[in-house]
């Protein structure tokens, strides 16, 4: 026996558990692991609902300027964030002419949302959902409301956006 312990690697000394023994988990420790992870999505999903009806973002006021109407081509689009917000949304230069902004957030989960030239649609690719690239409307996925919308003002070569007449009711 003296022998097996002179061969043995100086670490097996150190930490005599066997792997097989190690890689067992009790029924308390697991409980003990589920309530962990369940405690932290509960206490995620407050901060965010408290977060979204307690402290909404700033409703844009006046106009401002996203980019030159020659910098978008047809059936292009074009990013952009307000200032002073942290809300992404997306400029669309549709092909028959004319300009739609919208929140780049999907409704359903906020996932990006991006236009998809000559579909006229503006798809979330996360979930498969469809919106009308014109009204922002849903046609098809899970998102349970249209895309909030932006009026998009043309001054000379100059694209400016201010909120929709509907949203500052």
């Amino acid at each position: 026996m003296s022998d097996n312990i002179e061969n043995a690697p100086h670490w097996k000394e150190d930490f005599p558990i066997e792997r097989t023994e190690a890689t067992k988990v009790s029924r308390r420790d697991f409980a003990r692991f589920l309530c962990l992870v369940s405690g932290g999505l509960v206490a995620g999903s407050a901060y965010v609902a408290v977060k979204a009806n307690f402290f909404p973002e700033k409703e844009i006021e006046g106009e401002h300027f996203v980019c030159k109407a020659d910098s978008v081509p047809v059936g292009g689009t074009q990013s952009f964030v307000i200032p002073g917000s942290t809300i992404p949304y997306i400029l669309i230069r549709l092909e028959n002419g004319n300009w739609r902004a919208y929140e780049q957030k999907c409704t359903h989960l906020s996932c990006a949302v991006y236009y998809k030239p000559g579909s006229g649609q503006v798809v979330c690719p996360c979930h498969e959902g469809f919106f009308d690239a014109m009204t922002g409307e849903v046609l098809a996925g899970p998102p349970p409301r249209p895309l909030p919308a932006l009026e998009v003002i043309l001054k000379n070569e100059d694209v400016y956006v201010k909120a929709a007449k509907s949203q500052t009711t």
